[in-house]
């Protein structure tokens, strides 16, 4: 590998500090070796600095590949970010050993895999969670309305609270993060109006004490139910849920096994899904560059927990149930930025 390149990626990784979602350390995954015999696809993991044990969306990810190795006979293998500058060596890493699709878990990812995308044009990346340009055509965008699932569990919140008091803890103040804020928002405040939201980020993915902090702090102003998008912050929150003895709400996949008596429902964001059926469509030649899949409700890719059901009575389901229809039938909208959510509440 030329300097330039490895020079060129870096600096654009040092870039995206600003940018989106957790991952921890350059350890690579045991999930598979990547030299296998000749014929078999492999695929390349890169998670944020959160890691590939987040309980949430880097694991999420790689359920999916798990799952494609086991039904699509692919081999898979992750490498770890434990800092943003590790981003480009990864990318490196993996194509230097040939793997055939590398993966970017999360916007943060994204300036490197654009900038990979040109130092390496036959390469082929996907990156989740963010929306690169139509003309990088060795690159697939992987989207998913976030802000529907998290409308879900607003409503259940909005239903479910018995102080008229909940709160929202964010990873980062990032536009992905904010589909989940305000869809939430928006979930909460048409099934109860009267509800006060509490709502602070804990500028991190990865520090559970801040988010056991920004919980109990919430909880103590009257807050009993908090909706938690931020990674690993969330492992804290919902921590804080169970001494308290108090309600929280997961995100990206089920989270109920962390606290079953106080993780009231999860927003499940499948980014398993997505990822599954990109590298399926690899498999069947239909892979295409340059365009953008958003996964949503009509694909089972968002919604709430099976768990739910557990610690919500069925009436506030049925509620919830029927606006999945109007959701699917376009009779609503959930806003994804503040700008959508102070039109519809006006």
């Amino acid at each position: 590998m030329k300097l330039k390149k490895i020079v060129s990626l870096a600096t654009s990784v040092v870039l995206s500090t600003s940018l989106l979602v957790g991952c921890s350390g350059k350890n690579k995954g045991n999930g598979g070796n990547v030299n296998n015999e000749k014929g078999t696809l492999k695929i390349g993991m890169i998670t944020d600095v959160a890691g590939v044990n987040d309980q949430s969306f880097n694991q999420s990810a790689w359920e999916g590949l798990q799952k494609s190795k086991e039904e699509l006979g692919v081999e898979v293998t992750y490498l770890e970010s434990k800092q943003d500058s590790d981003y480009a060596a990864n990318i490196e890493t993996f194509v230097d050993e040939g793997v055939d699709l590398i993966l970017g878990v999360g916007a943060k990812l994204a300036p490197a895999i654009e900038e990979g995308a040109g130092l390496y044009p036959e390469q082929k990346f996907v990156i989740v969670d963010e929306e690169l340009p139509s003309d990088i055509k060795n690159v697939k965008s992987i989207l998913f309305n976030s802000q529907e699932a998290a409308y879900l569990v607003g409503l259940i919140a909005g239903k479910m609270t018995e102080t008229n008091n909940v709160g929202f803890i964010g990873g980062m103040d990032i536009p992905v993060i904010d589909t989940f804020k305000y869809g939430y928002m928006a979930g909460v405040k048409k099934a109860n109006s009267n509800v006060q939201i509490q709502d602070q980020f804990a500028n991190s993915f990865t520090d559970q004490a801040k988010g056991k902090a920004i919980a109990n702090q919430m909880y103590g102003q009257g807050a009993d139910i908090i909706f938690i998008a931020g990674g690993d912050v969330g492992t804290g929150a919902i921590e804080a849920a169970k001494e308290k003895n108090k309600y929280a709400i997961g995100v990206d996949r089920d989270q109920s096994d962390l606290a079953p008596k106080n993780v009231l429902t999860s927003a499940i964001k499948r980014v398993d899904v997505g990822v599954y059926e990109t590298v399926k469509d690899l498999l069947d030649g239909k892979f295409e560059g340059g365009t953008v899949t958003v996964y949503g409700l009509d694909q089972d890719a968002v919604g709430i927990a099976p768990t739910t059901k557990n610690l919500v009575p069925q009436d506030i389901l049925d509620y919830v149930n029927q606006e999945i229809e109007k959701l699917k039938k376009g009779d609503i909208k959930v806003p994804k930025d503040k700008k959508e959510y102070d039109t519809m509440m006006k």
